[in-house]
């Protein structure tokens, strides 16, 4: 049984089609009017739309382009008089199945409904083809994006089960992890995994911005409510309607901000910043944090119920020294991702240098790797990586002086080399270290070594730090 929907003026004609139509076993709509009849569309699966050519207010032409603009595979025709054949000549150009002439008999109405609702059927097929094969390419990428977490670690097989399971549902996830662990390409792949794949996936850096410029970014502001602000601006929430927005370092939000933020979980509604206006949206949240939340809603510095909200689906991601069977496959997946970037195509690593990534701690985790395998890639003259094409934070070099970072603290080696050089070494290895470690957020970077973001930026400048 096919829905069929008829729209004409005339009850005489409106009625009579329907009952038509009615006979052969399909369901009918009717609507008096064009903008009655699409109101009817509106959330109904119609297989076809018999319509009138003269209307008002709007007449067929108007009718089917708004149909067609709708779902370019509906099936529409239309009924005309004789002298406007012209007139329904041009509609089959815009897309018009067919048109009848009036008057016509019950005969001709149910041979051109039947031919019609073939056609129905085919296009319907072929749209539900379109729709399988587009879910399976979006799959394929999503399960591409899954794989761009290189890991054979039981850990991280348990993390990829994980959000294979999470991914499909809307519930909030927290993401922790240290610094460079891949918070953010676990929840790209959790987006990517969820039936809100096709709409947007927004980043906010809650630790990029002072606490009242986060406030804007999150919800928009409108025109005058501060200095600066000349014209409404929507935030991130707003543009991530019906998609997924990702808070990175929740932890880093003020009292107030978790306020707001918790009625947006709540209630899925919100204030943009100096307005009235209640703001409505369809959003999944993802945060992340390398912080210890649960210890900072002891300490009073995180709200208890926002905690609970946000931590429905945990996901915790392993730091790299707890799995090091993923430093070679990680290793090798560098390799190849940077060989672009760097012009080498090296084709393996060397053991002794594997053995060096192996024993190393990793402060900075996959991050960290990357940086290692990039800066060693340059530096690299043979047709594979070796030991001695590695930063010398990683291990001793003839005649020089080495930092290792682990549990243990700061190690230096010194052989032939003055004390300024020695220690500018151990003052770039430490910056470096506090760099990656804070995402490469300058504020951040500045509080974690104690000293000021002005003098930050010097010590970025004369190290060449990037």
């Amino acid at each position: 049984m096919a829905s069929v929907l008829v729209i004409d003026d005339n009850e005489t004609i409106r009625e009579g089609v329907a009952a038509v139509v009615a006979k052969l076993g399909h369901r009918v709509h009717t609507a008096s009017d064009g903008p009655s009849g699409l109101k009817l569309l509106a959330g109904r699966r119609i297989d076809f739309v018999v319509t009138d050519l003269k209307m008002e207010p709007m007449d067929g032409l108007g009718v089917l382009k708004a149909v067609l603009a709708e779902d370019e595979d509906a099936v529409v025709m239309l009924m005309t008089a004789f002298g406007t054949v012209e007139t329904a000549v041009e509609a089959m150009k815009l897309g018009a199945f067919d048109f009848i002439t009036k008057p016509f008999t019950p005969d001709v109405l149910r041979a051109k409904v039947g031919q019609a609702l073939e056609v129905a059927a085919v296009k319907r097929d072929r749209a539900r083809l379109r729709a399988e094969n587009q879910l399976l390419r979006e799959e394929a990428r999503a399960e591409a994006r899954l794989e761009s977490l290189v890991g054979q670690s039981a850990a991280m097989q348990a993390v990829f089960q994980t959000i294979r399971k999470v991914a499909p549902t809307d519930s909030s996830v927290l993401v922790s992890g240290e610094s460079g662990t891949g918070k953010e390409l676990v929840a790209q792949a959790l987006h990517d995994l969820s039936r809100r794949r096709e709409r947007a996936f927004i980043r906010v850096n809650c630790g990029a911005l002072a606490e009242t410029l986060l406030e804007s970014e999150m919800f928009g502001h409108e025109k005058g409510s501060f200095t600066g602000a000349i014209k409404r601006k929507l935030g991130r929430f707003e543009l991530a309607d019906g998609g997924t927005i990702f808070l990175d370092e929740i932890g880093e939000i003020g009292p107030s901000l978790q306020l707001k933020l918790l009625r947006v979980l709540q209630e899925r509604e919100f204030e943009r910043v100096g307005g009235e206006e209640t703001v409505s949206v369809d959003v999944r949240v993802i945060a992340a944090t390398n912080k210890d939340l649960q210890a900072q809603v002891r300490e009073g510095r995180f709200r208890e119920d926002l905690y609970y909200r946000l931590h429905i689906l945990p996901i915790r991601i392993p730091p790299l020294r707890e799995r090091p069977d993923d430093i070679a496959p990680l290793a090798r997946h560098f390799l190849a991702k940077l060989a672009g970037r760097t012009g080498k195509q090296l084709e393996a690593l060397a053991p002794e240098a594997l053995e060096l990534l192996q024993r190393y701690r990793w402060p900075g985790n996959v991050r960290e790797l990357e940086n290692v395998i990039e800066q060693a890639m340059v530096f690299a003259e043979g047709a594979r990586l070796e030991a001695r094409d590695l930063p010398s934070n990683l291990a001793a070099r003839d005649g020089g002086a080495a930092c290792t970072a682990g549990a243990g603290g700061l190690h230096v080696a010194v052989a032939g080399r003055g004390l300024d050089e020695v220690l500018e070494e151990v003052e770039r290895s430490l910056i470096v270290d506090a760099f990656t470690r804070a995402g490469k957020v300058k504020t951040e970077t500045a509080r974690l070594l104690g000293i000021k973001t002005s003098a930050l930026y010097y010590k970025l400048e004369k190290y060449r730090i990037e």
